[in-house]
């Protein structure tokens, strides 16, 4: 199963895999957002699918990466996260 964690040439992370990394880690929207630097509508906006700035999807997905995520790509049966072991 290929991982990916912090790889420039991978493509950003899917709202779904926001949503399953934060919870996996009992994050809630509000935690995820303060700890992002991001707004809460836009964890939101992100899980139900809307397109942000590339620059917020890499916040978001940095701050999950150092909470421990790792983040599984689509060819391997699908997007998902995972946490570290």
């Amino acid at each position: 199963m290929a991982a990916r964690n912090a790889d420039p040439t991978m493509a950003p992370i899917l709202g779904v895999q926001c949503f399953l990394a934060r919870e996996a880690l009992g994050w809630t929207m509000s935690h995820l957002a303060h700890v992002a630097e991001v707004s809460p509508q836009s964890v939101a906006r992100f899980e139900r699918g809307s397109t942000l700035k590339a620059s917020t999807v890499e916040s978001i997905q940095r701050t999950l990466e150092i909470a421990g995520v790792i983040f599984i790509d689509a060819n391997d049966g699908g997007p998902g996260a995972r946490l570290r072991k």
